[in-house]
């Protein structure tokens, strides 16, 4: 198979994985969406949190937040948990690195609020452990995780949404969460300010 192939393959291969997503994952994002709202309209903000790329994404959701996603519109509260480096490191050294989460969600989290957890597995065990904190603070849970969902379905509570990319290979179930962000922001936008 020549370079190009493997390329054309790839291609391929994430949209049959988006179109498949697409005939599951519809109504979940959709319900998600609302929870996400309804926490912004009672005062409520976003945190969110992964590991790897799925840091990125954490990262990628709050700063569309925070900014901006296609169009003008005031600031939305939201905090990615994996960015402070001194809180990170601090707490992985004092404690353990299954807590760098979790703590940072006991300290923010408020009842109503929601944190967006990410893993594409659903078995990294600090994201586990934010959602327990989360649960704790009497917060809702939106979780993004691919192949069986991993240990993070099992405790989800009936108010949490799970969102899980049907595919078992990890690029396919990040390129699913990119998009399932974008089109989170676009329905948030879409009810908060309406139009398009």
């Amino acid at each position: 198979m020549d370079l190009e192939q493997r390329v054309h393959g790839h291609f391929k291969a994430s949209i049959e994985t988006k179109e498949k997503s697409a005939e599951h994952l519809t109504a979940p994002i959709a319900i998600a969406a609302e929870r996400i709202v309804t926490s912004l309209l009672n005062g409520g903000k976003v945190l969110s949190c992964g590991n790897g790329g799925s840091a990125g994404d954490a990262q990628h959701f709050s700063s569309e937040l925070l900014n901006r996603f296609e169009r003008e519109r005031p600031s939305l509260p939201a905090i990615a948990l994996t960015t402070d480096s001194s809180t990170l490191t601090s707490i992985a050294n004092d404690y353990s690195y299954n807590e760098v989460f979790s703590k940072q969600v006991l300290a923010l989290g408020q009842a109503g609020d929601i944190l967006l957890a990410i893993s594409t597995s659903g078995n990294s065990a600090n994201v586990i452990e934010a959602i327990h904190a989360a649960h704790d603070r009497e917060m809702f849970v939106v979780s993004l995780t691919g192949r069986d969902g991993g240990d993070m379905a099992s405790i989800r509570h009936d108010k949490d949404v799970e969102i899980r990319v049907p595919s078992e290979v990890t690029a396919r179930i990040q390129e699913v969460h990119l998009l399932i962000i974008h089109c989170l922001c676009d329905l948030i936008d879409h009810q908060l300010f309406g139009g398009e």
